[in-house]
């Protein structure tokens, strides 16, 4: 009677790091100073693993993307490092035009983390209740305001929104095309990976970032 054992998938993209840093771990890290990785890399890593049946490619060009993207792997991107191989041997060196664009990313990375921040800062601010004396005075000051006509040829055309709908993680899916409310204006991206209420969407700006399910929305 033939034994089958069952595999088990990794399919979050921080285990499938680990799994790379785990079988090549001089070429990949987890934690201190990235090294900058071989130009078309994939290719090697889809040859030494394609009788690995734990982790599938689309996992594995999802990781080396995310992995690529962080900010410890980008500000490791610096004219004249050396490139290295999955076996850590030296495989080309860092140009200008490879440090320029990983300087790009980060600022780009760093500012869209900033808008997040923002806005979560802003939405857990707690609101000052207005004391009995404080509407007194507020209903005052309105009475005093003189009245405003509308003029209808100087009244503004509202701007032009998106009609937007949230959605569940259920209602995803990966290659999906959503919008990623950031900042003051949602911003354009395909959703690369679902990983319960966490969504990576890559922007159209080549950038992936990584937003909640809340944060994510699709045009009705």
């Amino acid at each position: 009677m033939k034994m089958t054992t069952d595999v088990k998938k990794i399919t979050n993209t921080k285990e499938v790091i680990a799994y790379l840093a785990e079988k090549f771990p001089q070429c990949f890290s987890l934690e201190g100073d990235a090294q900058p990785l071989k130009i078309g890399i994939f290719e090697d890593i889809a040859t030494r693993l394609e009788n690995d049946e734990s982790v599938s490619k689309t996992r594995l060009r999802t990781a080396l993307r995310h992995y690529t993207n962080s900010w410890r792997y980008l500000r490791s991107v610096k004219v004249g490092a050396k490139r290295v191989d999955l076996d850590g041997a030296e495989a080309g060196i860092i140009e200008e035009e490879h440090q320029q664009h990983a300087e790009q990313t980060l600022a780009e990375s760093k500012a869209v983390a900033a808008e997040r921040a923002a806005k979560k800062r802003k939405e857990q601010a707690p609101k000052a209740p207005k004391t009995a004396g404080a509407k007194q005075e507020a209903r005052k000051a309105r009475a005093k305001r003189p009245a405003k006509k509308a003029s209808p040829a100087t009244k503004p055309k509202p701007a032009a929104k998106l009609d937007l709908q949230s959605v569940t993680g259920s209602e995803l899916q990966v290659g999906q095309q959503v919008q990623v409310k950031a900042g003051q204006s949602p911003v354009a991206g395909q959703v690369t990976e679902i990983d319960r209420d966490d969504i990576y969407v890559q922007l159209q700006n080549g950038l992936t970032v990584k937003v909640n399910v809340n944060a994510v929305f699709v045009t009705k």
